[in-house]
Formats: structure tokens, sequence, C-alpha cells
């Protein structure tokens, strides 16, 4: 099968400093691919390129197998790619339901009657979000109110709603608690089950290895290791990320010597 969306080799430099290098990795639709790196392992370079915010300056991005450039990310949302970034792009003091919508909302009415469809906006988020396995109470409850769990949530289910084909969740768990985090990886798992391709960026094997079906390392902008679930061990990956020889390394020069 043709991958949904494939990186062949792409390089990004900005001045003399290479952020990336030859990175190739692919998603399918309804599968989890997940992008492991440490701090300045080069996930957010990524990531910006797929969502249009930098353009590559080496290798190609193939959509469908078709060769693609996004000059901006309104470009990659028309292809249906979107992007949840940290910050979750939500506004806090503003409705659950005007936050999944946000500009987008339905309207009725014509001309100078033209006016937002509140019910509608209302019923279409309370489904979306049941279908996630979150039931809204107060469609008005300001989305800041909400568990950081809840608030990914609202992401998903709008860019769900609004067509992705792939959906790029940048380390969707990285300020979540153990039980917010495990509650964002059903959201994940649900999203790939209703045939999204999903990249999960993160920095946490242990997060990735559950949801992941395919996993790309990162270390310091090249590809370290690139492989589906059945190729890599849960130890293999938590030793990859840890840094292995070098943790080993560590140790034996924080040692005390014997006094």
């Amino acid at each position: 099968m043709t991958p949904l969306l494939e990186v062949k080799d792409v390089t990004k430099r900005f001045g003399n400093v290479t952020a990336i290098q030859d990175v190739s990795c692919h998603v399918d639709a309804g599968s989890v691919t997940c992008v492991l790196g440490d701090n300045g392992a080069g996930k957010s370079t990524f990531i910006k390129i797929l969502s249009g915010v930098h353009l590559q300056d080496e290798g190609e991005v193939l959509w469908d197998g078709e060769p693609v450039r996004f000059h901006s990310p309104r470009e990659a949302r028309e292809r249906g790619i979107a992007t949840v970034f940290q910050d979750l792009a939500t506004v806090p003091l503003m409705s659950i339901w005007r936050n999944f919508f946000l500009g987008s909302e339905p309207t009725k009415g014509a001309g100078p009657l033209r006016r937002i469809d509140v019910r509608k906006a209302q019923t279409v988020m309370h489904d979306e979000m049941s279908k996630m396995g979150i039931e809204v109470r107060d469609p008005e409850q300001p989305v800041g109110t909400l568990s950081g769990g809840e608030r990914q949530a609202v992401s998903i289910a709008r860019a769900v709603y609004f067509g992705a084909k792939v959906l790029i969740l940048d380390e969707p768990t990285s300020a979540l608690g153990v039980k917010q985090s495990g509650v964002v990886l059903r959201y994940v798992a649900q999203a790939r089950d209703r045939g999204v391709g999903v990249i999960f960026i993160t920095h946490n094997p242990h997060h990735a290895y559950p949801v992941g079906d395919h996993f790309v390392v990162l270390n310091r902008g090249r590809v370290m290791a690139d492989g589906p679930k059945a190729d890599i061990s849960r130890d293999e990956l938590i030793k990859m990320m840890a840094g292995g020889a070098e943790l080993e390394a560590l140790a034996h020069e924080l040692e005390r010597a014997p006094s």
C-alpha cells in the first residue's frame, strides 16, 4: 500500500546549523507512528515541516505518493494534516463549543440575518466529544476548567471532525500525570481506530510503546532507529531513549570512591 504520508531524506538547515538531516519515515492510515527523541533531537523542526511552518532544504514529502511542498500551515491543513501543538491553541475563558469550532462555527440565515447556529454547534460538539468518551454536561463551560487530558480531547476531536487524515500530536502527555496521560493515549487509539494516521511526538517511550504501531527515534537530527513494533521491543526503545552507554559511563563517573 502507498503510505498516506511519506518523508524521504528530508534535511533542514538554519544558517550553519543542521536541525535534521536525511530523515525518512512514513505514516499509514489507521496507524500510530511515534517519533521519539530527547531535547534537541529535531522533533520540533520535523513536525513544523510537515505542518507547513518550515520548508525543507533537501528531500521530499509525499502525500498519497505524490510530491508536495507546503508553503504555509493553511496548505497543510487543506491536504488534511492537522497539528495539535503543546499549547493546544485553546482559549481558556471561552466555552467548550466555541473552542471546538474557533472561527468555523455553523451558521443559519442569510445576509444581515446570518448568525451562528448555536444549537447545532453545541450538538455537534457534544456528539464528537461523546465519540472520544467524554460526556459534556454543560457546553457553555469554559474550556480552561477542563483537565489537561480533556482539553487534549477537545483538540483531537476538533481535528478529526474537520477532516484530518493525518493528526500530528506534539508531546500531548508531557505536562500530564500518569492517569491523565493514560486518558490521552486512549484518545490517540480512538483516532487511529477511526482511520486517521497519527504522528505521536514524544520523549517518553513508556507512553509511546502501548499505542504505537511504528517507531522512529531521532538523535541530533538523524534517524537512529526506524521500524515496526514487531521489530522493536519496549526494552530496546527505552534503552535507545535513555542513552544506554552514556548512562553507564555517567554512573561510573558519579560513583564515589570508597573512603
